[in-house]
């Protein structure tokens, strides 16, 4: 039975670094020489594309390197769950998790690497009052502990970027780097989507680093927000917009939305399937000529006639007689023509419609006024979202909203304008996950869960929140309190909705599994201390929430679990079993594992399964013994303990 310990590769966060050497070596073999990397080989195979100048385009700033080295190092942390501070634990699709995003966002790298639709963020704007994100290369659990005071914080301030510091844009982007290179990994490569919402002070700085990370060939857009600010500041030149950056993972994979700007009036002809508009087009290109239409040439009215005339256009050279919607015989027009010479294939077609290259029908018809309008299929790529967002409510709107439910948060985003931009980048009922990092009040969760009850959709939920203090309550506090009642009302407004209004709560904290962290002065009561190497306090479903979130599993996967010889075992498929209680005696070992063979049997996977137990529980060699050696004999090659 194979031991796992903290530092084991298989129970660690996705180790980045390996997996871009893993990338790198499969592309470049030759570069590498005993497991290292040559570099003089690798810039001969690069060629004229390695960078040599010291003066180089691009965005610099103190702390860089170490910046995304932050992002390459692995979390020592796990998430906990909270069933009790859930809603719907056992089916909801949906995930709250408090803690800071910096660690969270690497723990999730294994189960939503390139499966999250969308990810909003409203970050700390840079102020150059404070921020509470301060990042620790060495242990950022120990750091995120201190932080928010559970455990001694000797002194430590809540700040990083005071006004003391002076160095605003290198704190900022120093915070901000690691997390947007983590975030690049979670997004699908098929149409994901990152917007980060953003005022003057920073928006230059973070469009260089999405440039750098995303690569600028994804930039898709800089929203103009139009804040509908105070006029009343006092400022030379009132601002009263903000921005919104978007990128894609990769730009080639987005279609146009379906969404149009919420501007355009109702009676637009874009929320119509088809175009239409006259061909009656004169001027120096397009010069009068006469069309003959043929008898049956289709007509938008039913029975009439158009006299001959030529003070308008089209000229009608011949009475245009209409019977049962079609010319009664032929009849002549002079004009000049937009579509002159499609109007003449389609006549020459028999008058049916005729196909594109990409098989959308385009017809023609005479109106009661004499002119001909041409009818095309609309296009489902073409886009009606404009760069410019207006008329999505306020700040102060979503404020008040919120204090009605006797909450006090300033300045949330717009519920309207977090709904827009979900609605625009991802489908009702494609089981998007929209991530928000920077969760703040919510918005974007009451968001989703409007849009979904609007649309009867099922999106998914992934927000993060640090327990930052905010008013009377953390801002982690805040967030699902606001889900909660944001459901409710929800309910009340549209009790037939059936979809999914739950969340799933965890918590950020060290890993379930003891480091090995030695230190010379009480080495003897630490190897005492690892004689159990699982911290005290912890329950079974801390360590099977770790063992799957280790694994890369959904934390939203469907857990069965059934009582075999007294112990309860879990299981995610048949292709991931767990037994993580107490006491495994001899006189049980058999009784438990031909039970977990015979579930397996019963859930039949395509692939071959792992069972993990609590290393502890074995009461002595046999039992372990007797365990590994009877689920081996039933075809189980991974068994293991922590």
């Amino acid at each position: 039975m194979k031991k796992i310990t903290a530092g084991n590769p298989e129970f660690s966060s996705m180790d980045l670094t390996a997996a871009n050497l893993t990338h790198l070596k499969a592309l470049f073999p030759e570069a590498f020489t005993e497991g290292k990397i040559d570099f003089e080989v690798l810039r001969q195979l690069l060629g004229g594309v390695v960078e040599e100048r010291e003066e180089k385009y691009g965005l610099n700033w103190h702390g860089k390197r170490r910046a995304r080295q932050l992002a390459l190092t692995p979390s020592l942390g796990t998430l906990r769950p909270c069933p009790e501070e859930s809603v719907d634990w056992d089916t909801t699709q949906n995930l709250m998790i408090e803690g800071d995003n910096l660690e969270v966002l690497k723990l999730l790298q294994k189960s939503y690497s390139g499966k999250v639709k969308l990810i909003y963020i409203d970050p700390p704007y840079n102020t150059g009052k404070d921020f509470i994100y301060r990042d620790d290369f060495r242990d950022n659990i120990k750091n995120y502990l201190r932080l928010t005071g559970q455990v001694d914080g000797n002194g430590y301030t809540l700040s990083s970027n005071t006004e003391a510091s002076g160095r605003f844009h290198t704190e900022w982007l120093n915070m901000m780097y690691p997390r947007l290179k983590l975030a690049r990994n979670l997004l699908k490569e098929d149409g994901g989507v990152i917007l980060v919402s953003i005022n003057d002070v920073e928006a230059a700085s973070l469009r260089f680093m999405l440039d750098e990370i995303f690569g600028e060939e994804n930039f898709l857009c800089q929203f103009i927000w139009n804040n509908e600010g105070n006029v009343d500041q006092q400022s030379k030149i009132k601002g009263v917009h903000e921005y919104v950056l978007a990128y894609a993972r990769n730009l080639a994979t987005i279609a146009s939305p379906e969404v149009i700007d919420p501007n355009i009036e109702e009676t637009s002809k874009l929320y119509k399937d088809r175009v239409e508009n006259t061909i009656t087009k004169n001027g120096p290109a397009n010069p009068p000529s006469i069309v003959t239409l043929p008898k049956g040439f289709p007509a938008v009215f039913d029975n009439g006639m158009i006299k001959e005339r030529t003070d308008a256009w089209p000229h009608i050279l011949d009475d245009l007689v209409v019977k049962d919607g079609k010319l009664e015989k032929p009849g002549r027009v002079k004009s000049g023509w937009s579509s002159r010479n499609l109007l003449q294939l389609f006549i020459d077609n028999g008058c049916i419609p005729i196909q594109d290259g990409a098989g959308k029908e385009t017809s023609f018809a005479l109106t009661a006024q004499g002119a001909i309008y041409v009818y095309k299929q609309r296009q489902q790529n073409g886009g009606h979202v404009v760069s410019v967002i207006r008329n999505v409510g306020t700040s102060k709107q979503n404020s008040m909203r919120l204090a009605n439910w006797g909450i006090n948060f300033p300045y949330p985003k717009p519920l309207l304008l977090i709904q827009y931009l979900v609605q625009i980048f991802t489908r009702n009922n494609d089981n998007d996950v929209v991530m928000d990092f920077f969760a703040g009040s919510g918005t974007t969760g009451h968001a989703v869960y409007r849009l979904n009850s609007i649309t009867a959709g099922n999106r998914r939920l992934v927000l993060v929140q640090l327990p930052e203090e905010a008013t009377t309550e953390s801002l982690a506090q805040i967030t699902p309190r606001r889900l909660r009642m944001a459901a409710q009302e929800i309910r009340e407004e549209n009790p037939l909705f059936e979809g999914d209004l739950g969340f799933k709560m965890f918590k950020l904290d060290a890993s379930n599994l003891r480091a090995w962290d030695p230190n010379a002065e009480n080495l003897e009561q630490i190897i005492f201390e690892h004689v159990e190497h699982l911290l005290p306090g912890r329950n079974e479903k801390d360590l099977l929430y770790e063992v799957l979130i280790k694994r890369g599993v959904d934390l939203c996967s469907p857990i069965e679990t059934r009582k075999i010889a007294g112990k309860t075992v879990y299981t995610v498929g048949g292709v991931l079993f767990a037994c993580l209680g107490q006491e495994i005696t001899p006189d049980v070992t058999e009784t438990l594992a031909l039970g977990i063979v015979e579930w397996r049997k019963e859930l039949d996977p395509a692939t071959e399964s792992t069972v993990v137990f609590r290393d502890s529980a074995f009461t002595d060699d046999v039992a372990k013994a007797n365990t590994t050696e009877i689920l081996k004999q039933h075809g189980f090659v991974k068994v293991e303990s922590l």
